[in-house]
């Protein structure tokens, strides 16, 4: 892999960079977006069998703030519950908005490495053409300076290809499971709703 890095000379390390970033945010995204984390299973349920018992305390909100990103947008809605159903579903809108930007994190950073890799890699090959053409002179090139203006442009194209195509494929797995998560959690919130204002049951 070194040899690989030195043949592609100094413009790659831009890239290694950009690699080393992108499977970081990779493997948070992976960590940090599990459905049982961001949507715990039966919240709803026991969300309203703990206020049956207890009522809306402060221990209550807190507990379920803390929990998880749903349990946050319920705490949001029972702040309100004395309030209209219009009131209190506003309240679950703006902490929605605020757990989708959470949720979002990186996200954008990892489809830029996506879109700027390949730039990255054409620079690379640029700046290999541009030795090529260095080493030509009227009494013939020099082989080794060829060589590795070859070595710089092939190698960074293919690198700038290798970190772009996964970081954009996990950009739009994680966008689609971000907004799928969403609509689960926009579901769950209008049912506390309509079950809180008596319109369901």
């Amino acid at each position: 892999m070194l040899a690989l890095i030195e043949a592609a000379g100094w413009p790659i390390w831009p890239l290694v960079f950009a690699s080393v970033i992108a499977l970081a945010i990779i493997f948070e995204r992976f960590y940090t977006l599990r459905h049982r984390q961001i949507v715990p299973p039966r919240l709803l349920d026991q969300t309203l069998e703990t206020l049956r018992r207890q009522g809306v305390t402060p221990e209550v909100l807190r507990i379920l703030a803390e929990g998880s990103p749903m349990g946050r947008i319920f705490a949001a809605g029972l702040k309100n519950l004395s309030s209209s159903r219009e009131v209190m579903k506003e309240s679950l809108e703006e902490a929605g908005r605020a757990v989708a930007h959470d949720l979002e994190r990186y996200l954008s950073f990892l489809g830029t490495i996506a879109a700027v890799a390949p730039l990255l890699g054409l620079l690379g090959t640029v700046i290999g053409m541009v030795e090529i053409f260095g080493s030509q002179s009227p009494t013939g090139s020099n082989p080794a300076v060829l060589a590795h203006g070859i070595s710089v442009a092939l190698y960074n194209t293919a690198f700038g290809l290798i970190v772009a195509i996964p970081s954009l494929i996990f950009h739009r797995f994680f966008r689609g499971k971000v907004e799928a998560l969403l609509v689960e959690m926009e579901q769950e919130a209008i049912k506390l709703v309509e079950i809180a204002h008596g319109e369901r049951k």
